[in-house]
């Protein structure tokens, strides 16, 4: 969303922050290792695979990804999938297309599984892939089998479900959530296509071992990588806001009915909360006696400015612009 033109203007003069404070941040608090048990599940049933789905988030489509699936799974055909492409601002997705393949990475699509856009390539895609590669172990074999790979929460188990909708006309096959930890085990193989027959393996999220840095770590969060509660619901809004402010992205002024853009958190959150009707009472100890006081519940709105950001309501948005534009993630983790 943009402003008007007097609102814009009151922006623009507005003394957003240059960068936000990162410094003893314990990353590692919030991230569960890197689950290598489901690493070696997948590595075990390499040998059944004919290429790999790696399934990432177009908001991040720069960082975040696990550098292990490359170096543990990387003989195999490999598509990188970013779906969510409908919460993504994609006006430098050519930018980013460059980008990628200089890093190596020449098959790329963009989806939006909950519509299944752009979904019907995959397959044609795949196959291709397939065409050109060796079949070790497998050229007897008619069917395909297809590893589907990501870190938590990209939608993995919706590109499942999206391409049975699309080729066989089905349901659901996996269970899908709005939170990590979903899909917990390398499942069975469930088929998606009959012409070609093809079989996919979904499997559990799987973060890598060490996060390049705390804004990689917070980046991912947004994205609902790992439970809020572990980086803490009011950081994550700060973030967000700090991010919406620095490219323009004023979505939550209309939303929340606020009279201007805001760099403070406090200040938004509690506009939220007294919007919303999330407050609390809270008793306070005077000179004369205990006083019931009504304060704004913080956490209950940062919680609704996340999950309104995650929901597209905020406006489309690119977290790795700092990345296109040439600057790396800043505060790496040691």
């Amino acid at each position: 969303m943009r402003l008007t033109p007097r609102a814009l203007c009151s922006a623009a003069q507005a003394a957003w922050r240059e960068d936000f404070p990162l410094r003893g941040r314990d990353v590692a608090r919030w991230f569960p290792g890197h689950m290598a048990k489901g690493l070696k599940k997948m590595q075990s049933s390499l040998k059944l695979v004919d290429c790999i789905i790696e399934v990432h988030d177009a908001r991040i489509p720069l960082s975040g990804r696990n550098p292990l699936f490359q170096e543990t799974l990387g003989l195999k055909p490999h598509l990188l999938v970013l779906n969510k492409m409908d919460l993504a601002d994609l006006t430098e997705q050519q930018k980013i297309m460059q980008h990628l393949e200089g890093e190596g990475l020449k098959n790329v699509i963009f989806t939006n599984c909950v519509k299944d856009e752009n979904v019907k390539q995959i397959i044609p895609m795949v196959t291709e892939l397939i065409g050109r590669s060796h079949r070790y172990h497998r050229r007897e074999n008619l069917e395909y089998c297809i590893m589907v790979i990501g870190v938590p929460n990209v939608g993995k188990s919706s590109l499942i479900n999206s391409l049975r909708r699309q080729h066989l006309r089905k349901g659901k096959a996996t269970r899908v959530g709005g939170e990590p930890g979903i899909t917990r085990a390398v499942m069975s193989k469930i088929q998606v296509s009959e012409r070609p027959l093809l079989f996919l393996l979904d499997t559990p999220g799987v973060l890598a071992p060490r996060i390049e840095s705390v804004e990689t770590g917070l980046k991912l969060a947004l994205c609902g990588t790992v439970l809020d509660h572990l980086v803490g619901e009011e950081t994550m809004a700060d973030y967000l806001l700090y991010t919406l402010n620095k490219h323009q992205r004023f979505g939550y002024v209309q939303h929340y009915g606020l009279g201007s853009a805001c760099d403070n958190i406090e200040r938004v959150l509690k506009s939220v909360a007294v919007k919303l009707g999330k407050t609390q009472k809270v008793k306070v100890l005077t000179g004369t006696g205990n006083v019931n006081v009504i304060q704004p519940n913080y956490p209950a709105a940062a919680r609704d400015f996340l999950q309104t950001f995650r929901r597209g309501l905020l406006g489309s948005v690119m977290l790795d612009l700092d990345i296109l534009r040439g600057h790396p993630p800043a505060e790496t983790v040691p």
